[in-house]
């Protein structure tokens, strides 16, 4: 028999060839379906409809919020939208007619003489402030100890008598400058609600101007606030006064030689706080804005460490005061266009003031009269010296203290000179002396005229300024001192009985 032909081959051959083909095939399909997966949809999230109109205000005056709400708009399987579904804010609302039940209040009393519990009783209930949720309907039983807890309070009560926050669905929210409650928006350094500080600049110095060499102390001007300024400070620490003047050189604080007491003015249609602290820092502070020019000036009683100051002005309004104050070039000292005194005597801060902070203290005393009662002469001219047995007397009864004391060292502070003195003796004190004492004579003239490593006997006040922030013994001009001596101590000693007795306490 001859070979076989093609195509005609035993059956059982030809039905094995035909499974391997259709194995291979499938294998080679499952394979290709490994190698290439089909990637699953990826879901978004949904959309929000537009906000809808805002609802009435909650309450008819004093707080009340309104409402607006918005649909997140999604197909099965998306994810939820982001954001808040609701939005409130503050309504601006007149104030309630005096007499008016407040907001928590009136909630309070819908539950008056109603059961609660299921128990018989009946009560009066009034707002309780003193739960831990403040958002909470806290009501205390009038005339009992107990308060009870009826919900949450209505959206818009304010969480407590003097918070600005309200309370909304639980929770207590600020509103932002926006009006919307929790947004969280605030006004930058230029007023713009929400804004980065963009719309305006910043100007920035330290006045440095040297106390005059010649020793004159006086007004001197440290810089000029434009119109339009917003977040001004003005910091000093020393014992010079700052000063405000207004652009018709009218002084507002610490002008003609005077030092108003710290508190808030009232100028160019804003509010600046003066503020002086007991460890001799002082500061200028006002939100603004300024509807004119202001002028700081400093009252120079020592040498000046650096004033530092700062504002906010809109661009465009900043040219004119850059150019006139350059931060190569600090501005020009300025006389103050009135007289100084003719000898730098107390300054305020170490001048006793009897009147009251709504008064003004002098802040430089004319030099006393020179009387005929002169012994000693100082670097400024005569000293007054008090004598004769009247004065002694006198002197004697009228101050704090009374004391023997030998002078270790003397030194210029300011416009003031100090002694550090080693108490030996006391005659007179109302109060405990210490071992070794500081003790002020309010000039830099050597009046009185003590020298060091030297026994006096000294009469000096206790200055205590209306802040309370001084105490220290003062030798005011023309106090009683002399150098120590046997006599003198005999003198003293009768003095002492010709004093009126004290007045009961």
């Amino acid at each position: 028999m001859g070979p076989p032909r093609p195509g005609h081959g035993p059956p059982g051959r030809l039905l094995l060839l035909a499974w391997l083909s259709f194995n291979c095939a499938c294998i080679s399909s499952a394979q290709g379906a490994t190698q290439e997966p089909r990637h699953r949809r990826q879901l978004g999230r949904g959309e929000w409809t537009p906000w809808g109109a805002w609802s009435a205000c909650s309450s008819t005056c004093g707080d009340g919020v309104a409402l607006r709400t918005r649909r997140c708009l999604r197909f099965p399987g998306e994810e939820l939208c982001e954001g808040e579904p609701r939005r409130y804010r503050v309504c601006q609302l007149h104030a309630c007619p005096s007499g008016s039940v407040p907001f928590r209040a009136m909630q309070c009393s819908l539950y008056n003489s109603k059961p609660i519990l299921g128990k018989p009783a009946r009560y009066q209930w009034v707002p309780f402030y003193g739960a831990p949720n403040l958002c909470d309907l806290n009501c205390l039983a009038a005339g009992h100890n107990f308060y009870y807890t009826f919900g949450r309070v209505l959206d818009g009560t304010r969480c407590s008598p003097d918070s600005p926050e309200l309370c909304i669905s639980g929770q207590c929210l600020r509103a932002g400058c926006d009006g919307i409650l929790g947004s969280g928006a605030q006004r930058d350094a230029c007023g713009q609600c929400g804004g980065r500080n963009e719309s305006c600049v910043l100007v920035q110095r330290v006045f440095r101007a040297a106390f005059p060499s010649s020793g004159y102390f006086g007004y001197k001007n440290v810089t000029r606030i434009p119109a339009g300024a917003t977040h001004i400070k003005v910091t000093d620490r020393s014992r010079n006064y700052l000063a405000l003047m207004t652009a018709e050189q009218h002084y507002v604080i610490n002008g003609d030689w005077a030092v108003d007491p710290p508190g808030v003015y009232e100028v160019a249609g804003t509010q600046v706080h003066y503020a002086r602290t007991a460890d001799e820092r002082e500061s200028l502070e006002a939100a603004g804005p300024t509807r004119e020019d202001l002028y700081v000036t400093v009252l120079f009683q020592e040498p000046n460490p650096g004033i530092e100051y700062e504002f906010w002005l809109p661009r465009g309004h900043d040219g004119h005061f850059q150019a006139d104050v350059s931060p190569l070039r600090q501005p020009q000292p300025r006389e103050a266009h009135m007289d100084p005194p003719r000898q730098p005597l107390p300054v305020p801060r170490t001048t006793p003031v009897p009147t009251p902070p709504s008064t003004r203290a002098t802040a430089m005393r004319r030099p006393p009269s020179r009387t005929k009662e002169v012994a000693q002469t100082g670097r400024c001219g005569r000293c007054p010296m008090p004598k004769g047995r009247s004065k002694r007397i006198h002197h004697y009864c009228h101050s704090d203290f009374v004391f023997q004391a030998r002078i270790l060292s003397q030194r210029l502070v300011g416009q003031e000179t100090r002694y550090e003195v080693q108490v030996q003796h006391v005659y007179r004190s109302g109060s405990p002396l210490l071992r070794r004492e500081y003790v002020w004579a309010p000039d830099t003239c050597g009046c009185p005229p003590l020298r060091p490593r030297h026994d006096y006997v000294l009469m000096a006040q206790r200055h205590v300024n209306y802040e309370h922030t001084l105490n220290r013994l003062l030798l005011p001009p023309g106090a009683y001192t002399r150098p120590w001596s046997p006599r003198e101590d005999r003198h003293l000693r009768d003095a002492a009985r010709h004093c009126p007795p004290a007045r009961p306490a």
